[in-house]
């Protein structure tokens, strides 16, 4: 690992100073990803910006309803808090399903989302990678692909983005605040994440030098019957093969308004819209819930060895949609 400058920020304008003079440095939250990242030699800052201190830990009401979350919440903190469970139960499921109490306890929301595939070839120095290094090649493509995208890729890039938080957060319409030198400014999640293209290694629409300041959740009230559910190769901590999370009101047997949105299937949690299309006013049906899940995965572009993710999708969306229709009906 090379040699690195440490220095705490403790407040948003001096973060924004530390970072904007040396363009070796990084943000460091809890470090969960980065200093994983820093050992396999793909990061190599000059310094670390430790963002712990900065006044952006907290949990508060939004002016429109909805909740402010700072950037520096803890998982941990945020899978416990009484409003969240209380409001947008998919969140609090999603964060827990994401990794070890160890893990949660020191991961923060802005780190979460900026968190990097966990593709064997990306961190892999001795093979090439276009994330990595743009124009060297996508050998996943040919090579091991089994958990990687079926949506939005790239013949330049098939890998997935690791985040079960952040499907939750795009089934809910979260929108990312930052902070620049010249000011604040703000993109909504379906947003943030930009398509993999020929530019894979242009994963978000943050500004350079820019500082994730918070996510609010706008006031969702379909989300209070939610639920996110995981499939993964072992029951202990691992990352998803196919994950989606869902909120549904049912009324008189007929779809009111529907979330959903699929995680491990490309390369940013993915909003899928056409099957909310699809099911709003329709019956609350397993057969439905199957139709619209054929939609949304019709775009699917397999490789010869992750095709089983379009059925794996397809159960579990008729799954997850089927209980929460259940419930509401109780």
């Amino acid at each position: 690992m090379r040699e690195f400058g440490y220095q705490r920020a403790h407040d948003v304008p001096g973060a924004l100073a530390v970072l904007g003079a040396d363009p070796e440095a990084r943000a460091l939250g809890g470090g969960t990803n980065l200093v994983d990242l820093m050992k396999a030699g793909v990061e190599r800052p000059a310094l670390l910006v430790d963002l712990r201190d900065l006044p952006l830990d907290r949990i508060e009401a939004a002016d429109d309803g909805g909740l402010r979350i700072g950037a520096t919440v803890s998982n941990s903190d945020l899978a416990a808090h009484p409003e969240v469970r209380r409001r947008y139960p998919a969140l609090t499921q999603a964060v827990l399903a994401g990794a070890s109490g160890q893990l949660r306890n020191m991961a923060t929301v802005g780190g979460n989302l900026l968190q990097r595939t966990r593709c064997g070839y990306f961190t892999d120095l001795s093979k090439p990678c276009n994330k990595r290094t743009p124009g060297s090649g996508c050998p996943a493509v040919e090579g091991e692909h089994r958990n990687h995208a079926i949506l939005g890729a790239s013949a330049h890039c098939v890998a997935v983005h690791p985040s079960d938080m952040g499907v939750a957060l795009a089934a809910f319409d979260a929108v990312v605040s930052y902070e620049t030198a010249d000011g604040p400014g703000e993109v909504p999640l379906a947003e943030f994440y930009l398509p993999v293209g020929d530019t894979p290694h242009q994963e978000t629409a943050l500004p350079p030098g820019a500082l994730i300041t918070a996510v609010t959740l706008p006031p969702v009230p379909v989300a209070a019957l939610s639920r996110y559910r995981k499939v993964r190769e072992r029951a202990s901590y691992a990352f998803a093969i196919g994950s989606a999370a869902a909120a549904l009101d049912v009324r008189d047997g007929v779809v009111h308004d529907v979330r959903l949105a699929f995680g491990a299937v490309a390369s940013r949690p993915w909003r899928a819209r056409e099957a909310e299309r699809v099911l709003i006013g329709g019956p609350a049906s397993a057969e439905a819930f199957g139709t619209a899940a054929d939609a949304e995965l019709a775009a699917a572009q397999t490789l010869p060895d992750n095709g089983y993710k379009v059925t794996l999708m397809r159960n579990l969306v008729v799954a997850l949609l089927t209980e929460l229709a259940e419930e509401a009906g109780r």
